[in-house]
């Protein structure tokens, strides 16, 4: 089982300390936050790992050779996908590693500053029994700990709409999880080549995927963790500080 890490971005919003290094690698809890995500996605079934860098990416990536030996230790292969300073975007990502060969017909995906407490090995086995080339993890957020933005009726998921363009924000009681899977035959059909210099986003693909009917739901129960702002991180260093992943 692959999955596919975005861990391109610059992560403005956890500056100072993201000037000089990746979010992955930020210290929580005595250990760089990419330990921890890959320890627990090794825990639960995925064995491959595309890690899609950008910002400062070297770093992220000398470490896991130097400490991990390319996430060996947490019996995962490391593949990398660099796009150096010309960032595309979290789609525009996938789609220069569906370029470079680096993705499976069938694949997980997540964000690189994303904790999920979810058996990734349950969530891809409803992405294929649901029959349907997209799966969104969802969450029933009720607007507690960011924008809720997905309607889901219990099976699928008929509106992903995260900047509230067709209904009131009133109408959304989940949210996106941060772990979806998708087939690779998606992105290259819907991510568009735009080039250097320009970016899209994932948010458009699971909008377009939830319009036509193509995108399953799978609900999580236990909230979400993240790193991506200063109130994520101490939620998440709290967690820890009780929970063995």
């Amino acid at each position: 089982m692959q999955c596919v890490i975005l861990a391109g971005g610059l992560a403005t919003r956890m500056r100072p300390v993201t000037e000089q290094i990746p979010k992955a690698l930020i210290p929580v809890a005595g250990r760089p936050f990419i330990d921890h995500q890959l320890g627990w996605l090794g825990g639960h079934g995925v064995d491959r790992v595309v890690l899609s860098i950008g910002y400062r990416g070297e770093m992220l990536r000398a470490h896991l050779r130097d400490n991990t030996d390319d996430g060996a230790r947490f019996g995962l292969r490391v593949r990398y996908v660099d796009e150096g300073a010309n960032l595309r975007g979290t789609a525009g990502a996938l789609r220069l590693a569906a370029e470079e060969g680096a993705l499976d017909e069938a694949f997980l995906v997540t964000y690189g500053d994303s904790f999920l407490p979810v058996d990734s090995a349950e969530v891809w086995r409803a992405f294929r029994a649901s029959g349907k080339p997209a799966l969104m993890t969802v969450f029933a957020n009720r607007g507690r700990w960011d924008a809720s933005n997905v309607i889901f009726d219990g099976r699928s998921v008929t509106l992903y709409d995260k900047h509230h363009r067709t209904r009131p924000a009133a109408d959304f009681a989940y949210i996106d999880y941060g772990l979806s899977g998708l087939e690779r035959c998606l992105v290259i059909a819907d991510v568009p080549d735009r080039g250097l210099g320009t970016q899209s986003d994932l948010a458009d693909l699971f909008f377009t995927l939830s319009r036509r009917g193509d995108l399953a739901g799978f609900e999580v129960h236990q909230r979400f963790y993240e790193i991506g702002s200063p109130s994520g991180l101490m939620d998440f260093e709290t967690w820890l500080a009780t929970n063995k992943p």
